[in-house]
Parts: structure tokens; C-alpha cells; sequence
């Protein structure tokens, strides 16, 4: 079976769109109007419905600054983006098929997502979606187009307040606190259900296609999944709208739920795998095959993932916090291998049959923006198929006990993977050399501003806002 590309949140939503949604709903008094920037959460404005005609029609005004603010929203001023260029302004516009109710927050909340663009036209180098799009481009001058999707781990605890550690909490279902490991669990799904309840009910309306809820390998933690699309940015959308969804509903639900990679030493950590395989021109998936191992695309794209996962560490891993979730055993890859049907490895052939083959790319964490994620992987799946690169023998059993048969070895820490991504010819090609260097001086700012905040840095940076 085929799935033909398809392109749902390509180029800038319309008048018509808004004037119809707004018709639709006339309850709604306030609408958030969401930027991703390079590190961190969304951020942007709530404005109000005489405002939303607007923004569809012309656009509207962000700082330059907003591209390049770090994890928690302070400016990096060596990027050169904040006194030197003025704070000047760039034109925000809406994506198509990102303008929806926000039930979570009340009745009369909606939102909608935002690119950014310079002033004379061209989208902004600088944004994430931009950035996704401009690897998206290189696959479609070849007649390929990639399907894929995204799973998020959390965690859903108690609410925190700076400086203290975070705690579980107990169920308001049956009072039990959760303490073993219980993966896969279905009491623990009993214990969430008013949560997940109310968080389904929120993505249908939506239009977020989440999948199954399982408890994972932790106390407290969920992985929940999204669907496979042939439509990258429309993915990546919902991926930071889920995220977003998840944290709020948790809020309306008395706790606070964290992507952070690692929020407990000694337990798992939150992975945010992502899901590949490519179509061509006649929707066919040319990965797949009766064989496990799948194609010879399929292994020159894991070949091209593995070349290129030192250089993007710093993107699957973008924080101090993230490198702890790097352990053995742990079922959080330690090493660039590959195998079939294998969660010891960092890139992983999937089960299933031939038309759904595909590799579960299983590095990033969930503290990772989905944007640039799906960006540097796909680099690497590209990188791969245009040199015809060779990945090796496939990883039989332990994957954690092989770790030395990776062709490539991993930064170890935040700023090695920081500097090895900085000097990476092929990374700046596929997304760009401004981009390179501007997101190379917000980590490193955000290193110096994190190592003057330990021991409670961990929490206090990246518990909220990952």
C-alpha cells in the first residue's frame, strides 16, 4: 500500500482561513499566537479576535531577538540579534492548519502557530520550521518525500516550585503513589485516566492524531505517540502543540508534567523518538522490503544518521540535563549502532511488515525541539541516500555490550556535542550557516548562564521549560 505525499502546513495560512474559523467559533475572546524558537518553549502573544484578521492578513510584528532567546526567554546578546541589529522586527505569520480551540485553557481560548520571516519576504534562517523546511526541500528536488512521526515520554508529578526537586503524586483515582518501575502498566493508566481523559478530549479538538497511551519504564512516566505523516512540519507542529497540551492539562489536573531528559537519577529518562522512512514520487515507501533489514536506501539513510549523529547531539541533546539520560541499560541509546527489531541501539529497523518498514531514530530526548530534531535527522537520512553510505553489519542482541562496533563515537558531554556541531561542514550545508553559528552562541551562552546556577540548575532550567 502507497501513501501519496501530502503537504498540510506548507507556506502561510490565509484570510479565509481565520474568518471561517472565527465564524465557526464565536465564543472564542482570546487567541495565543505560538513562535518555537531555536531553544526553549513556544512563546508569543495572546491576542484578541479583532486582532486574528490581521495577523492572516499582513502578519504580525516579533522582535528579531525572539529567534535566539534561551531556555528560559533571556536574550543572547552575542548573536548579535539584540542591541547591535536594534531588536528589529520580523513578520510573524500563521501556518496553515495550526488554528484551533485550546480547550485546556477554558471554553474561549484558541491557537495557532507561527513562522517567521525577514521584512523583504524570505522566511527567517533562524526559525525552526524554516530550518525543517529547508531539508525538506532537498528530499522534494529529488522526488522523495519523508514520512514520519513522533513519541514523547514525560513524567507526571506533583507541581514544583524553584528549587525544590519534583515528587509523584499520588492518584486522585485510587490514592496509590506510584514506586516500581510498572512499565507497560495498566493500573498506572488507571491511576491518569480523569488526566487522559481530558487530554484526548483536548487533542481531538485539536486535530492532533495521538495514539496509544502506555505507562513506561518508570514511576509516573507515559509515552504517548503521534501518527505517521507524510508531512514533516506538520509533524513537528504537533509535536510542540502535544507538548504544550500535555503541561497544561496536567496544570488543570493539580500536577505538572516535564519533558525533561532526566528528571530522577537512577530512573528512565524521556526520549523523543522519531519515526522515518521515505516515498517517492508515487507514494511508495522505499524502504520497504521482505527483508528486516529493509532496502539499500533503507541503509544508506541509517548509514547517513549514523554520520551525522555527532554533529547533531548537540540538537537530540540540547541541554546539561540531557547527557545524563545516556545511560546503559536504560533503554536510552549509548551509541550510534543500528539493528532490527532491537531497543539496545540508537537506530532501530522496526517490526512489522514490508510496507510499514522504517527506523525509529531513538537519540533525541524529549527536552529536544521537534523541529530541529526532525531537521538534523533528516539531514543525516538525505546525507545518507545521496552518497550511498554503508552503516555496517547490523547489531545482533546487546546493543549496550557493543557499543565499540559503532562507526562513530558520540560527544560525551554538552560542550563537546556544542563544538563538534559547530565545526560540521555537512550540518551547516543542510541547515544552513547562520543558522550553525546562531544556535552555536545561544548554547553556549545558555552554558555559561547553567554553570552559574548548580546544584539546582537541572530543575530549575529545564523542569518547566524542556
Amino acid at each position: 500500500m502507497s501513501r501519496k505525499p501530502t503537504q498540510h502546513t506548507y507556506g502561510i495560512a490565509t484570510k479565509a482561513e481565520a474568518e471561517a474559523f472565527l465564524a465557526a467559533n464565536p465564543g472564542v475572546n482570546f487567541i495565543d499566537i505560538l513562535y518555537n524558537p531555536m531553544s526553549g518553549p513556544p512563546r508569543g502573544k495572546r491576542i484578541r479576535p479583532h486582532e486574528l484578521l490581521t495577523v492572516y492578513g499582513h502578519g504580525r510584528y516579533l522582535p528579531g531577538s525572539i529567534t535566539v532567546v534561551d531556555m528560559q526567554g533571556a536574550d543572547c546578546e552575542a548573536t548579535g540579534l539584540v542591541w547591535e541589529d536594534g531588536d528589529a522586527d520580523r513578520l510573524a505569520k500563521p501556518a496553515p492548519n495550526t488554528l484551533f480551540k485550546a480547550p485546556w485553557l477554558g471554553d474561549d481560548i484558541a491557537q495557532c502557530v507561527l513562522s517567521l520571516y525577514e521584512l523583504d519576504g524570505p522566511g527567517s534562517d533562524l526559525d525552526p520550521r524554516n530550518v525543517l523546511q529547508r531539508v525538506l526541500d532537498r528530499f522534494a528536488a529529488d522526488g522523495l518525500t519523508p514520512d514520519v512521526a513522533c513519541e514523547l515520554e514525560f513524567y507526571l508529578l506533583d507541581q514544583r516550585y524553584a528549587g525544590q526537586a519534583p515528587t509523584l503524586p499520588s492518584s486522585p483515582v485510587t490514592g496509590h503513589t506510584p514506586s516500581g518501575h510498572e512499565v507497560y502498566g495498566l493500573r498506572e493508566l488507571d491511576d491518569y485516566m480523569p488526566y487522559l481523559r481530558d487530554l484526548y478530549e483536548a487533542a481531538e479538538a485539536q486535530g492532533l492524531p495521538i495514539e496509544a497511551a502506555i505507562s513506561e519504564f518508570a514511576p509516573g512516566q507515559l509515552e504517548i505517540g503521534l501518527e505517521h505523516r507524510a508531512d514533516a512540519l506538520r509533524v513537528a507542529d504537533e509535536a510542540m502543540m502535544f507538548k504544550r497540551l500535555v503541561k497544561g492539562c496536567a496544570v488543570s489536573h493539580g500536577l505538572e508534567a516535564t519533558f525533561m531528559a532526566k528528571p530522577f537519577e537512577g530512573r528512565a529518562g524521556n526520549g523523543q523518538h522519531l519515526h522515518v522512512s521515505v516515498l517517492d514520487q508515487d507514494g511508495r515507501n522505499i524502504f520497504a522490503s521482505e527483508d528486516p533489514e529493509g532496502t539499500p536506501a533503507l541503509r544508506h539513510a541509517i548509514a547517513g544518521m549514523q554520520q551525522l549523529l555527532p554533529a547533531g547531539i548537540a540538537i537530540f541533546a540540547p541541554n546539561q540535563n540531557s547527557y545524563r539520560r545516556f545511560v546503559g541499560n536504560s533503554y536510552a541509546p549509548v551509541a550510534a549502532t543500528w539493528g532490527v527489531n532491537n531497543r539496545t541501539v540508537g537506530l532501530r529497523v522496526t517490526a512489522g511488515p514490508p510496507a510499514s518498514r522504517h527506523v525509529e531514530h531513538r537519540v533525541s530526548g524529549a527536552d529536544a525541539n521537534p523541529y530541529l530534531a526532525l531537521a538534523a535527522m533528516l539531514a543525516g537520512v538525505h546525507y545518507g541516500l545521496t552518497n550511498k553510505l554503508d552503516p555496517g553489519p547490523a547489531i545482533t542482541g546487546d546493543g549496550y555490550a557493543q557499543a565499540d562496533k559503532a562507526p562513530v563515537e558520540l560527544p560525551k558531554n554538552w560542550f563537546a556535542a556544542v563544538d563538534t556541531f559547530a565545526s560540521s561542514e555537512v550540518l551547516k550545508d543542510y541547515l544552513g550557516a547562520r543558522f550553525q553559528a546562531m544556535y552555536t552562541i545561544v548554547k553556549r551562552t545558555e552554558q555559561d548562564r547553567y554553570f552559574a546556577h548548580v546544584p539546582l540548575a537541572d530543575y530549575d532550567w529545564c523542569f518547566r521549560n524542556a
